[in-house]
């Protein structure tokens, strides 16, 4: 269950103003070794085998997304390096010293699309929601 949190928008500037919204409440947070975990428990792998798998796909998804390539893992997604730059005056003057001011990893999960046509996500496929027990839910306010 995809459990979430209410917010109420309070930006002064926003044409939103006052408008309650929900936020995904992360509820915990899955390791490696969690994972390697139930992985074990679900098929022949040894533990130690799925975190030393796991370990090297880093290690090599690392090489192949500096190396400029998309990395794509079927059934799961796809991963990309994006960049943040400012602008420069003309195409000359671009220089990754002055110019390239992050870079970040895009992530796109796979995409199943059903017999009606409408697109998911793999991994949410199936999801559902519900308002998250454990917070102080936040009382009605005057925008």
């Amino acid at each position: 269950m995809i459990r979430y949190k209410l917010y109420q928008n309070k930006n002064e500037k926003s044409s939103t103003k006052g408008m309650w919204y929900g936020r995904v409440a992360v509820t915990g947070v899955t390791n490696l070794q969690k994972l390697a975990d139930r992985i074990q428990r679900n098929c022949t792998a040894k533990r130690s085998d799925v975190i030393a798998v796991l370990t090297e796909l880093v290690e090599v998804m690392t090489d192949e997304l500096q190396e400029g390539r998309r990395v794509k893992l079927d059934g799961f997604g796809s991963f990309k390096v994006g960049m943040k730059t400012a602008p420069a005056e003309t195409a000359k003057a671009f220089t990754p010293s002055q110019n390239v001011k992050s870079l970040h990893v895009l992530f796109q999960p796979e995409v199943k699309v059903s017999a009606d046509g409408t697109r998911v996500k793999t991994f949410l496929t199936g999801a559902q929601v519900a308002e998250y027990e454990g917070y102080d839910k936040p009382e009605e306010q005057e925008p």
